[in-house]
C-alpha cells in the first residue's frame, strides 16, 4: 500500500513539472465548475476510506480541471479563410452528401475533427456569419472516431450563412464517453469567427461541411486548434481550363 501511494505521489510530482498542469492556470469553462466540485468532494470522501483512493480522486480532479480549461485564442483574419471549430485531430477529409437532417441535397467536402479526452472541448465559430438553422438529433454514443458516428450518434446540426451568399454546415457529435452537447447559438444570431458557441463533455467530434470548390489547407492526421488553425480557403479553386 505504501509503495502504491509513493508511486501516485511521484506521478503527481512529474505532472507538476511538465506542461500538462501548466494548462490548469487558464480560464475554466463555466460548465465545468459543478463537475470539479463533485470530483473534489468525492476525493475527500475517498480519502477518509483509503489514502490510495484519496490520491486517485485528486488525480481525477486535476484531470477534470484540465478537461474544462478554456484558453484564450487569437483568431486570424477570416476574410478568405475558414477557421477550425474545434481542437483535435483531422480524422477524415472526404466529399459526401450533406446529412439528410439538413433537408438539402448537396455534395460537400466534409472535414471531421476528433477530440479525445485531453483536448480542449470548447467549440468556436469558424467564420463570420449568421446562424440559419439549428437541429438537435438524439442518438447513440458510439466512439466518435468511427464513420457511423456522423449518422448514428447524438448530435447538433448547425447551418450558417457567410460571405453574403455561401453556406457552411457543422455538427457537434457526442462520443462514447461524451453524454452532453451544449450549444449556445440561436437562429438568426450574428456570429464572429473564433467566438465560443458551445462545448461537448468528455470526448467527441465536430464535422465541418464546406463547398467542394474550396481549397482545404489541412491534412488527414493533422492536429488543429479551435479558433486559430486555418482549415480552408474560401477562394474558389481554379477549374482545369484556367490552370
Amino acid at each position: 500500500m505504501k509503495k502504491k501511494i509513493s508511486e501516485l505521489k511521484e506521478l503527481i510530482r512529474k505532472l507538476l513539472e511538465n506542461d500538462f498542469l501548466s494548462d490548469l492556470f487558464v480560464p475554466i469553462h463555466k460548465t465545468g465548475y459543478p463537475f470539479i466540485v463533485i470530483f473534489f468532494i468525492v476525493s475527500l470522501i475517498l480519502g477518509t476510506i483509503s489514502s490510495l483512493l484519496g490520491w486517485l480522486g485528486i488525480i481525477l480532479t486535476i484531470w477534470c480541471v484540465y478537461f474544462f480549461r478554456d484558453p484564450v485564442r487569437y483568431t486570424p483574419s477570416t476574410k478568405n479563410h475558414i477557421i477550425s471549430p474545434a481542437d483535435g485531430k483531422i480524422i477524415s477529409i472526404i466529399d459526401t452528401d450533406l446529412p439528410k437532417e439538413f433537408n438539402e441535397k448537396k455534395q460537400m467536402k466534409k472535414i471531421s475533427i476528433f477530440m479525445n479526452v485531453f483536448n480542449v472541448h470548447v467549440n468556436r465559430i469558424p467564420v463570420d456569419g449568421k446562424i440559419k438553422s439549428l437541429n438537435y438529433i438524439p442518438g447513440a454514443f458510439f466512439n466518435a472516431s468511427l464513420d457511423k458516428a456522423s449518422e448514428k450518434n447524438e448530435r447538433m446540426l448547425i447551418k450558417m450563412g457567410f460571405n453574403g451568399k455561401d453556406n457552411l454546415y457543422f455538427t457537434q457529435i457526442a462520443g462514447l464517453i461524451a453524454r452532453r452537447i451544449k450549444c449556445d447559438l440561436n437562429i438568426d444570431q450574428s456570429v464572429k469567427a473564433g467566438e465560443k458557441f458551445g462545448i461537448i463533455r468528455f470526448g467527441s467530434r465536430v464535422d465541418l461541411y464546406l463547398p467542394t470548390d474550396y481549397e482545404i489547407e489541412v491534412l488527414k492526421g493533422q492536429t488543429v486548434i479551435g479558433g486559430e488553425t486555418k482549415i480552408a480557403s474560401t477562394k474558389k479553386l481554379k477549374s482545369p481550363k484556367n490552370i
